[in-house]
């Protein structure tokens, strides 16, 4: 990849009309030396493989999370991927903002402790068979669940995994909040301070997306991630958006897979 020189850049000057942006327009004002830690996070990570090394962190309540997930469970059962799953919280994306979509957040933070607490004690492929169980009961249509939802699928898909019931419980401690907070800054820095959820770190290279409003399938699962795949590995790429203009079909129909290339 080609290093860019940014000798002559006013690079205190970008600092100023960033953090004014984020200040005004998004809404909150990131701490000194943001860029600095993204850019020393980005030059962490790790690098491609000859098999696609996907890095999902997931907030379980997040419906496009959910989404992502379903996309490459499509992708892999067709392909080898070297899948890992992480926790992230939304709450803890949206802590520095005094809002009611914050104060909603910090009432519906119990499944991510729950995942967390899953990932501490019995592994990320725990991890991952619990949030497949938990997405299947919160996200049969799109909706706000209540928090006695969430507790009640957190619950229901612990013993249809056959994980400890006790587990549940982390839902109202900060018992697990440290570990919490390590990987979603772990999968957040090299993003940067204005990304979302899903954050997606495929070969190495950190996004937030891609944001589907369904799961695509078959064939066309495989070729939205060819594609990813292939702006992932740009340096110099950075973002693709446009409005989303209807809510998300959050339904998942899987096709079945066909051997694996």
């Amino acid at each position: 990849m080609t290093e860019h020189d940014q000798t002559g850049a006013d690079l205190a000057l970008w600092d100023q009309v960033t953090t004014s942006y984020f200040t005004e327009r998004a809404g909150f004002t990131p701490a000194a030396g943001f860029r600095e830690r993204t850019e020393t996070a980005r030059r962490t990570t790790v690098t491609a493989g000859t098999t696609p090394r996907v890095d999902l962190y997931v907030d379980p309540i997040c419906p496009y999370t959910w989404l992502v997930a379903c996309w490459l469970q499509e992708v892999a059962v067709r392909r080898e991927l070297d899948l890992r799953y992480h926790v992230m919280s939304l709450r803890l994306l949206n802590e520095d903002r005094d809002d009611s979509y914050s104060r909603n957040l910090d009432a519906s933070s119990g499944p991510s402790r729950v995942a967390t607490a899953i990932v501490v004690h019995h592994g990320r492929e725990a991890f991952r068979a619990w949030h497949g169980a938990f997405g299947n009961q919160i996200f049969d249509h799109w909706r706000y669940p209540e928090p006695s939802e969430y507790r009640a699928a957190a619950t229901d898909a612990l013993a249809a995994t056959g994980l400890p019931a006790a587990l549940a419980d982390a839902a109202g401690t900060t018992r697990y909040d440290e570990a919490l907070r390590r990987s979603h800054d772990e999968g957040t820095r090299p993003v940067g301070v204005d990304g979302g959820t899903p954050v997606v770190h495929l070969d190495g290279a950190a996004y937030f997306g891609p944001v589907l409003n369904a799961v695509p399938l078959g064939d066309d699962a495989l070729r939205l991630f060819d594609g990813v795949r292939l702006l992932a590995r740009s340096r110099d790429f950075f973002e693709l958006k446009r409005t989303r203009s209807t809510p998300p079909d959050v339904r998942y129909r899987p096709t079945k897979g066909e051997a694996r290339s």
